[in-house]
């Protein structure tokens, strides 16, 4: 197989590709392609500010942060991920949550037999410190059969690595397909709707209340607080290994772009130079096969129209007959086919 082939098998089958252990993608923080600052985290739902691949889920909760990558890290790491609280909400509703988090693809957790008689034992490991102590849980979400199971875990002003393993479970097949398999949560904050009763250390379906702890931190308790997380692995065994390092930044990157693609354009990007029946076109090839057809977004100099997007590329067109001087180019562009 050639090198290019294999980068694309790679990223066609996320952390899974090539033999790697690793289910978690950018686990090392290595990858932002988005911004590698964002403020106001906590405003918005379902949003990925910085770090490929994580994702912040939240409700309800008047507690905002700033999210960074920073160049921070335990022995042989160069990144991590940092969230400081910049608004504090002391004042806890029922429904509020603050949830740091990773959703992975069905098909690459097929190796856990999650579903069968011989549902195989896996652990999840990662580095992290804050400005003070504090306790905070982990959440493993079977999101195809609404399943739980959940641990706690604490955190020092050092930098310490955390190990935490789960029994396989027999119950619920997780799908063989390009859908969300797992969702690993870290509950950062939470309200009685999911801590008034026992934290789910047992496979089990899913109750709001059980998913989170009442005994843990709150990292919305005060604007000094902060959180660093780091070298996040998830593998099949009852142990933590050594954390298993991308070969390249350039691998990382993409299998990140299997899932977001954002064009790198310094001032013009690819020009509209495709001419048909008085229109302009602009085809974009993306670096690998996406999850899944993505929504698409771009800026251009003129107002353009996406047209039959596929997993593989999109197109664009403007309204506008070839003249032999004017131009037409992209100035941004983002493809999103995130879970």
């Amino acid at each position: 197989m050639s090198k290019q082939n294999e980068l694309v098998e790679l990223a066609r089958t996320g952390a899974s590709g090539g033999g790697s252990k690793n289910l978690i993608i950018n686990g090392a923080m290595n990858v932002a392609q988005r911004a590698v600052s964002a403020t106001g985290v906590g405003a918005t739902n379902n949003a990925y500010p910085t770090c490929d691949r994580w994702e912040i889920e939240t409700a309800n909760s008047a507690g905002r942060a700033t999210m960074t990558q920073e160049s921070d890290g335990p022995d042989g790491f160069a990144n991590s991920l940092k969230l400081a609280c910049t608004t504090a909400d002391t004042s806890v509703a029922a429904g509020e949550v603050f949830r740091l988090q990773q959703v992975i693809e069905a098909q690459n957790l097929q190796r856990l037999a999650k579903g069968t008689s011989g549902a195989k034992k896996f652990t999840l490991s990662f580095y992290v410190k804050g400005n003070a102590a504090a306790t905070y849980n982990v959440e493993i979400y079977d999101l195809n059969n609404t399943r739980h199971i959940c641990a706690s875990f604490n955190v020092t002003t050092s930098w310490n690595r955390i190990s935490l393993t789960f029994d396989g479970d027999t119950t619920g097949v997780i799908n063989d397909d390009n859908g969300g398999g797992f969702q690993v949560g870290i509950y950062l904050h939470s309200g009685s709707t999911y801590t008034s009763s026992t934290l789910a250390t047992s496979w089990a379906s899913v109750t709001n209340a059980n998913r989170s702890d009442s005994n843990n931190t709150s990292f919305f308790d005060s604007t000094s607080r902060t959180f660093f997380i780091t070298g996040v692995q998830l593998e099949l065994g009852e142990k933590a290994t050594d954390f298993e390092h991308p070969r390249s930044v350039g691998d990382e990157l993409l299998r990140c772009q299997r899932y977001f693609y954002k064009m790198p354009i310094s001032s013009y990007g690819p020009f509209f130079t495709q001419y048909v029946n008085s229109h302009r076109f602009s085809h974009i090839f993306f670096p690998t096969t996406m999850r899944a057809t993505p929504t698409s977004t771009s800026v251009s100099s003129t107002a353009s129209t996406e047209y039959y997007p596929q997993p593989t590329h999109t197109k664009y067109y403007v309204t506008a007959a070839y003249n032999g001087t004017s131009s037409v180019y992209h100035t941004a562009f983002e493809a999103d086919a995130e879970l």
